[in-house]
Protein backbone atom coordinates (compact mmCIF):
# COMPACT_ATOMS: atom_id res chain seq x y z
CA UNK A 1 0.00 0.00 0.00
CA UNK A 2 1.39 3.45 -0.74
CA UNK A 3 1.78 5.81 2.28
CA UNK A 4 -1.30 8.91 2.63
CA UNK A 5 -0.03 11.94 2.99
CA UNK A 6 -0.74 12.19 6.80
CA UNK A 7 1.50 9.07 7.64
CA UNK A 8 3.56 11.31 10.60
CA UNK A 9 0.40 12.21 12.31
CA UNK A 10 -0.98 8.85 12.08
CA UNK A 11 2.31 7.02 13.38
CA UNK A 12 2.53 9.39 16.31
CA UNK A 13 -0.89 8.68 17.58
CA UNK A 14 0.34 5.02 17.26
CA UNK A 15 3.21 5.73 19.24
CA UNK A 16 1.39 8.18 21.55
CA UNK A 17 -0.75 4.76 22.25
CA UNK A 18 2.11 2.81 22.75
CA UNK A 19 3.53 4.99 25.89
CA UNK A 20 0.97 3.73 28.16
CA UNK A 21 0.60 -0.06 27.30
CA UNK A 22 4.51 0.08 27.56
CA UNK A 23 4.37 1.78 31.04
CA UNK A 24 1.78 -0.11 32.07
CA UNK A 25 1.46 -3.85 33.27
CA UNK A 26 3.42 -6.24 31.05
CA UNK A 27 5.18 -4.01 29.91
CA UNK A 28 8.82 -2.76 30.26
CA UNK A 29 10.63 -3.58 33.40
CA UNK A 30 11.28 -0.50 34.94
CA UNK A 31 12.84 -1.61 38.45
CA UNK A 32 16.31 -2.39 37.75
CA UNK A 33 16.10 1.85 36.64
CA UNK A 34 14.30 2.75 39.46
CA UNK A 35 16.62 0.93 41.93
CA UNK A 36 19.77 2.79 39.96
CA UNK A 37 21.10 0.18 38.06
CA UNK A 38 19.51 0.24 34.66
CA UNK A 39 20.70 -1.50 31.80
CA UNK A 40 20.98 -1.74 28.51
CA UNK A 41 20.31 -4.86 26.32
CA UNK A 42 22.88 -6.98 26.29
CA UNK A 43 24.57 -6.50 22.26
CA UNK A 44 24.50 -2.33 23.54
CA UNK A 45 26.16 -3.37 26.72
CA UNK A 46 29.18 -5.55 25.22
CA UNK A 47 29.54 -2.73 22.80
CA UNK A 48 28.83 0.85 23.54
CA UNK A 49 31.47 1.79 26.77
CA UNK A 50 31.98 4.04 29.15
CA UNK A 51 29.53 6.72 28.48
CA UNK A 52 30.64 9.01 31.37
CA UNK A 53 31.32 12.59 31.14
CA UNK A 54 29.92 12.35 27.75
CA UNK A 55 27.51 14.56 26.17
CA UNK A 56 25.19 12.11 24.46
CA UNK A 57 21.80 13.05 21.44
CA UNK A 58 19.20 9.82 22.02
CA UNK A 59 17.50 10.43 18.89
CA UNK A 60 13.56 8.91 18.75
CA UNK A 61 13.90 8.04 22.70
CA UNK A 62 10.84 6.68 23.31
CA UNK A 63 9.92 7.58 27.09
CA UNK A 64 13.36 7.89 27.90
CA UNK A 65 14.52 4.67 29.63
CA UNK A 66 17.84 4.25 28.05
CA UNK A 67 18.50 7.79 27.65
CA UNK A 68 18.08 7.76 31.89
CA UNK A 69 19.97 4.78 32.12
CA UNK A 70 22.44 6.42 30.45
CA UNK A 71 22.84 9.77 32.63
CA UNK A 72 22.49 6.52 35.39
CA UNK A 73 26.01 6.11 33.99
CA UNK A 74 27.27 9.95 34.26
CA UNK A 75 26.41 11.10 31.14
CA UNK A 76 24.68 14.35 30.08
CA UNK A 77 22.10 13.53 28.43
CA UNK A 78 19.22 14.97 25.80
CA UNK A 79 16.84 12.62 24.17
CA UNK A 80 14.56 13.61 21.21
CA UNK A 81 11.07 11.89 20.33
CA UNK A 82 8.26 13.07 17.85
CA UNK A 83 5.35 11.59 20.90
CA UNK A 84 4.05 14.36 23.24
CA UNK A 85 3.04 11.71 25.59
CA UNK A 86 6.42 9.87 25.53
CA UNK A 87 8.34 13.24 26.01
CA UNK A 88 5.95 13.85 29.24
CA UNK A 89 6.57 10.39 30.52
CA UNK A 90 10.34 10.97 30.10
CA UNK A 91 10.53 14.52 32.43
CA UNK A 92 8.11 12.72 34.83
CA UNK A 93 10.64 9.74 34.76
CA UNK A 94 13.65 12.21 34.81
CA UNK A 95 11.91 14.05 37.86
CA UNK A 96 11.06 10.59 39.96
CA UNK A 97 14.60 9.65 39.66
CA UNK A 98 16.18 12.58 40.36
CA UNK A 99 18.27 12.71 36.91
CA UNK A 100 16.24 16.36 36.20
CA UNK A 101 20.34 17.80 35.90
CA UNK A 102 21.62 15.07 33.66
CA UNK A 103 18.57 14.15 31.30
CA UNK A 104 17.18 16.96 29.17
CA UNK A 105 14.06 15.79 26.32
CA UNK A 106 12.53 17.71 23.53
CA UNK A 107 9.82 17.16 21.77
CA UNK A 108 9.90 17.17 18.25
CA UNK A 109 9.86 15.44 14.82
CA UNK A 110 13.41 13.88 13.73
CA UNK A 111 13.90 16.04 11.16
CA UNK A 112 13.35 19.11 13.00
CA UNK A 113 16.31 18.03 15.53
CA UNK A 114 19.01 20.45 14.61
CA UNK A 115 16.56 23.57 15.83
CA UNK A 116 14.63 21.71 18.46
CA UNK A 117 17.50 20.62 20.09
CA UNK A 118 19.77 23.84 19.27
CA UNK A 119 23.00 22.52 20.01
CA UNK A 120 24.89 21.95 16.65
CA UNK A 121 28.29 20.14 16.86
CA UNK A 122 27.55 19.70 20.77
CA UNK A 123 27.96 15.95 21.60
CA UNK A 124 30.57 13.41 21.96
CA UNK A 125 27.55 10.27 21.36
CA UNK A 126 24.38 9.78 18.92
CA UNK A 127 22.67 6.68 20.01
CA UNK A 128 20.23 5.50 17.82
CA UNK A 129 18.56 1.89 18.91
CA UNK A 130 16.23 -0.19 17.68
CA UNK A 131 13.26 -0.14 15.27
CA UNK A 132 14.24 3.52 14.56
CA UNK A 133 15.40 4.04 10.92
CA UNK A 134 12.21 2.09 9.82
CA UNK A 135 9.79 4.82 10.21
CA UNK A 136 12.16 7.48 8.17
CA UNK A 137 11.50 8.28 4.55
CA UNK A 138 14.95 9.98 4.36
CA UNK A 139 17.73 7.93 5.80
CA UNK A 140 19.84 11.31 3.59
CA UNK A 141 18.61 13.34 5.76
CA UNK A 142 18.78 11.23 9.49
CA UNK A 143 22.75 11.03 8.83
CA UNK A 144 22.96 14.77 8.08
CA UNK A 145 20.63 15.14 11.39
CA UNK A 146 23.39 12.86 13.48
CA UNK A 147 26.79 14.50 11.70
CA UNK A 148 25.54 17.98 12.26
CA UNK A 149 24.93 16.76 16.07
CA UNK A 150 28.53 15.81 16.45
CA UNK A 151 31.40 17.47 17.44
CA UNK A 152 34.81 16.36 15.51
CA UNK A 153 35.70 13.18 16.72
CA UNK A 154 32.70 12.42 18.05
CA UNK A 155 30.22 9.29 17.43
CA UNK A 156 27.37 7.41 16.32
CA UNK A 157 26.45 3.92 17.88
CA UNK A 158 23.44 2.64 16.40
CA UNK A 159 22.05 -0.88 16.88
CA UNK A 160 19.24 -1.83 14.96
CA UNK A 161 16.95 -5.00 13.16
CA UNK A 162 18.43 -6.37 10.49
CA UNK A 163 16.92 -5.46 7.12
CA UNK A 164 17.18 -9.12 6.07
CA UNK A 165 15.20 -9.87 8.87
CA UNK A 166 12.68 -7.18 8.11
CA UNK A 167 11.70 -9.04 4.72
CA UNK A 168 9.87 -11.60 6.46
CA UNK A 169 6.80 -11.45 8.72
CA UNK A 170 4.77 -14.17 11.06
CA UNK A 171 1.39 -13.07 9.01
CA UNK A 172 2.81 -13.82 5.76
CA UNK A 173 1.90 -16.62 4.55
CA UNK A 174 4.60 -19.17 4.75
CA UNK A 175 5.64 -22.32 2.73
CA UNK A 176 7.31 -23.87 6.18
CA UNK A 177 5.34 -24.78 9.41
CA UNK A 178 6.15 -22.35 12.36
CA UNK A 179 8.92 -20.36 10.24
CA UNK A 180 7.93 -16.59 8.59
CA UNK A 181 6.67 -15.97 4.91
CA UNK A 182 8.13 -13.45 2.81
CA UNK A 183 6.49 -9.72 3.87
CA UNK A 184 7.95 -7.33 1.26
CA UNK A 185 11.84 -7.24 -0.56
CA UNK A 186 14.64 -6.39 0.71
CA UNK A 187 15.06 -3.41 -2.08
CA UNK A 188 11.57 -2.08 -2.09
CA UNK A 189 11.68 1.74 -1.98
CA UNK A 190 8.14 2.47 -1.52
CA UNK A 191 6.58 3.01 1.91
CA UNK A 192 4.81 -0.32 3.51
CA UNK A 193 1.90 0.29 5.13
CA UNK A 194 0.36 -2.89 7.20
CA UNK A 195 -1.88 -3.44 9.98
CA UNK A 196 0.34 -4.24 13.39
CA UNK A 197 -2.33 -6.53 15.74
CA UNK A 198 -0.23 -7.09 18.52
CA UNK A 199 2.14 -4.85 20.48
CA UNK A 200 6.22 -6.13 20.58
CA UNK A 201 6.61 -5.33 24.34
CA UNK A 202 3.04 -6.35 25.63
CA UNK A 203 1.76 -8.71 22.64
CA UNK A 204 -1.82 -9.60 24.77
CA UNK A 205 -2.36 -5.51 25.03
CA UNK A 206 -4.83 -4.47 22.92
CA UNK A 207 -4.54 -1.62 20.71
CA UNK A 208 -6.95 0.91 18.87
CA UNK A 209 -4.32 2.29 16.72
CA UNK A 210 -2.38 -0.42 14.52
CA UNK A 211 -1.70 1.13 11.21
CA UNK A 212 1.67 1.36 10.87
CA UNK A 213 3.49 3.36 8.13
CA UNK A 214 7.51 2.27 7.94
CA UNK A 215 10.34 1.87 5.15
CA UNK A 216 12.99 -0.68 4.49
CA UNK A 217 16.61 0.81 4.83
CA UNK A 218 18.97 -1.87 2.81
CA UNK A 219 22.36 -2.18 4.91
CA UNK A 220 24.23 -0.61 2.14
CA UNK A 221 21.98 2.25 2.43
CA UNK A 222 22.27 3.20 5.85
CA UNK A 223 26.12 2.92 5.10
CA UNK A 224 25.74 5.15 2.61
CA UNK A 225 23.51 7.56 3.82
CA UNK A 226 26.31 8.11 6.79
CA UNK A 227 29.75 8.30 4.13
CA UNK A 228 27.53 10.53 2.60
CA UNK A 229 26.94 12.67 5.45
CA UNK A 230 30.99 13.00 5.58
CA UNK A 231 30.89 10.01 8.79
CA UNK A 232 33.56 7.25 8.41
CA UNK A 233 32.68 3.77 9.37
CA UNK A 234 34.49 2.62 12.38
CA UNK A 235 33.27 -1.28 12.55
CA UNK A 236 30.15 -2.96 11.62
CA UNK A 237 28.60 -5.90 13.57
CA UNK A 238 25.94 -8.68 12.48
CA UNK A 239 24.15 -10.49 15.25
CA UNK A 240 21.81 -13.90 14.99
CA UNK A 241 19.67 -12.27 18.17
CA UNK A 242 17.67 -9.54 18.45
CA UNK A 243 15.72 -7.67 21.58
CA UNK A 244 12.02 -8.76 20.92
CA UNK A 245 10.79 -11.58 19.55
CA UNK A 246 10.39 -10.74 16.04
CA UNK A 247 9.15 -13.85 15.31
CA UNK A 248 7.20 -16.01 16.99
CA UNK A 249 9.78 -19.47 16.22
CA UNK A 250 12.80 -17.25 18.14
CA UNK A 251 13.19 -18.12 21.72
CA UNK A 252 15.04 -16.19 24.61
CA UNK A 253 18.32 -17.05 25.57
CA UNK A 254 20.56 -16.22 28.42
CA UNK A 255 21.05 -12.68 28.21
CA UNK A 256 17.46 -12.42 27.32
CA UNK A 257 17.59 -11.76 23.23
CA UNK A 258 15.49 -13.71 21.18
CA UNK A 259 17.52 -15.37 18.53
CA UNK A 260 16.74 -19.07 16.49
CA UNK A 261 15.92 -22.10 17.89
CA UNK A 262 18.64 -24.44 15.70
CA UNK A 263 20.86 -22.58 14.00
CA UNK A 264 21.36 -19.02 12.97
CA UNK A 265 19.82 -18.85 10.00
CA UNK A 266 20.19 -15.53 8.89
CA UNK A 267 20.91 -12.10 10.90
CA UNK A 268 18.46 -10.21 13.43
CA UNK A 269 20.27 -7.62 14.27
CA UNK A 270 23.10 -5.45 13.08
CA UNK A 271 25.50 -2.41 15.13
CA UNK A 272 28.10 0.09 13.75
CA UNK A 273 30.13 2.99 14.87
CA UNK A 274 30.39 5.78 12.40
CA UNK A 275 32.94 8.80 13.67
CA UNK A 276 32.70 12.33 12.23
CA UNK A 277 36.36 13.18 11.18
Amino acid sequence: MAAGQDWRAANRVLWDERVGVHLGPGGYDLAPLRAGRGRLDAIVEAELGPVAGLRVLHLQCHFGRDTLTLAQRGAQAVGLDFSGRAIAAARALAAELGLGDCARFVEADLYQAAEAVAEPAAFDLVFVTWGALCWLPDLAGWARIVAGALRPGGRLYLAEAHPAAYVLDDEAPSQMPGRPGWLVPYFRREAVVYEQTTDYANPGAPLQHRTETVWMHPLAEVVGALRGAGMALDWLHEHPRVTWRMFQGLVRDAEGLWTWPDRPWLPLAYSLAAVKP
